[in-house]
């Protein structure tokens, strides 16, 4: 087992930086996902800790040993990609066993290895099957057996569910879970999918054109993002803006928008005092803004006016999306909610949990 560690590493493709100043350490047995945008840079921090691109500044390394110059084969990292790069005219037995065999590993030890990992996998009844006969799903259990009888200290995944339908994508995100609490090893895994990266992560890195933009626990990104960026980026749908504006009557902070005007509660007001008659960006979620008739009780719950723009029947939720003053925004609201498009409604904004960004830099202000 081992930990793995970003120092400043930069890569850059010609005029193109794909990887800026990278600074980072991923604890032993710790799930780090990168998550982000495509062409943020994720699956090039990834390929260059296996060794398949080459740094262009800094250094990485796994454990206390410097990788850069280290071949990838040497580096015991297991790597598991969007395409399965499952070899056809072998049987799922021998796919798992072929880089154990490149090695010289005695017969009884690779029957052994895959055993092992076929029933940690649930797909002993495939060993003897050719890939052309396995559903997509199955592929993607014998490329990641492919990894696990290799012993590696780190694995990494680079957006392994891809190429799977959603129904199977949740169960093999669960399966992927499970499988790095029995391993007890390092999972670094990349993807687009902010889904993906809240449900599996010990911790998150959010990056953005070559830039981690913050790293921290799911449910800490999720309540108190670092920036616009990573607050529009996590979530589900993404959090609302408005621009606006800080006013101050009689002792009291607002926040004064085009469409409305909320208080923020006295216990929350500190920080936004430097800030009085300055253009902010008021972010709230979808889930904090609320049907009044439905509200939980002991909120700071501040109505507003909106008109239904179109409304999304989920089942155990409706999704609105209003408009006020000229913004867009969504509400995830009570499915006994009984709004029309068209019509004219008041709904309520849980300024327990807002956010206020600093318009120029995008920083959350706290």
């Amino acid at each position: 087992m081992a930990s793995v560690t970003y120092d400043h590493v930069t890569k850059e493709f010609g005029n193109v930086l794909a990887v800026n100043d990278l600074n980072m350490e991923i604890a032993d047995k710790e799930f780090l996902v990168f998550v982000g945008p495509s062409g943020c840079g994720k699956t090039t921090a990834l390929r260059l800790l296996a060794g398949l691109e080459e740094i262009s500044r800094g250094q990485i390394l796994i454990g206390d040993r410097v990788v850069n110059d280290v071949a990838p084969k040497d580096r015991d990292i297991a790597m598991v990609f969007q395409s399965y790069a499952l070899y056809p005219h072998l049987t799922v037995f021998d796919n798992m066993a072929f880089s154990l065999k490149l090695r010289g590993t005695p017969k009884e030890e690779i029957k052994k290895r895959v055993g092992e990992a076929a029933e940690i996998l649930g797909i002993n009844e495939l060993l003897d099957r050719k890939p052309r006969q396995l559903s997509g799903g199955q592929r993607q259990r014998v490329a990641v057996g492919r990894a696990i009888v290799r012993h590696p200290k780190v694995f990494l995944f680079d957006e392994p569910l891809s190429n799977l339908d959603a129904k199977l994508r949740v169960q093999t995100r669960a399966e992927i879970s499970k499988l790095h609490q029995r391993l007890q090893t390092t999972f670094i895994y990349v993807t687009h999918d902010q889904t993906e990266a809240m449900t599996m992560a010990t911790r998150i890195a959010v990056t953005n054109k070559g830039m981690l933009q913050q790293l921290d626990t799911p449910q800490a990104m999720y309540d108190r993002p670092a920036n616009m960026f990573v607050a529009g980026f996590i979530g589900s749908p993404a959090m609302n803006f408005f621009p606006g504006k800080i006013k101050k009557e009689g002792g009291k902070l607002f926040v004064e928008t085009a469409g409305f005007t909320v208080a923020i509660p006295d216990e929350r007001a500190k920080p936004y005092f430097d800030y009085v008659d300055k253009k902010v960006v008021f972010g709230i979620r979808p889930e904090d803004v609320k049907n009044p008739q439905f509200m939980p009780p002991n909120i700071h719950g501040e109505k507003m006016s909106a008109k239904v723009d179109v409304i999304e029947l989920m089942g155990n939720e409706i999704y609105l999306y209003l408009v006020s003053g000229g913004n867009s925004f969504v509400a995830r609201v009570d499915p006994r909610t009984s709004f029309k498009a068209g019509e004219d409604v008041q709904v309520a904004l849980n300024m327990d949990n807002f956010h206020i960004f600093d318009t120029e830099t995008e920083q959350a202000i706290r």
